[in-house]
């Protein structure tokens, strides 16, 4: 069993104690969250799609940690006219483990 769940504007495919890297939540470790943007839900012989959302699913989850991911350089340059920028980015994450599917 499996569901399609939107977290933070992006999807996930969720299944139970499966563990997720969902970009990050304001939540306290140790502590759970509840998804209700379910957008399908799958048992292994049958499939609800929502439109957009399939009512009155919802995933449960427990947060494991929160941390940061590894860097990202982004380096513009512009040939002949001495242009150069270097930066880098570390993106926020917060782990989480499925508990269920209701």
């Amino acid at each position: 069993m499996y569901a399609i769940v939107r977290i933070a504007g992006q999807q996930f495919r969720a299944a139970p104690d499966a563990v997720l890297r969902v970009p990050h939540l304001d939540a306290e470790v140790g502590g759970e969250v509840t998804f209700d943007e379910v957008l399908l839900v799958s048992d292994g012989s049958r499939v609800e799609v929502g439109r957009p959302f399939v009512e009155g699913r919802a995933v449960r989850a427990e947060v494991l940690r929160h941390g940061r991911d590894r860097k990202i350089i982004v380096f513009k340059k512009k040939r002949r006219k001495k242009y150069r920028r270097k930066r880098g980015h570390r993106q926020l994450f917060t782990e989480i483990r499925v508990k269920d599917l209701a």
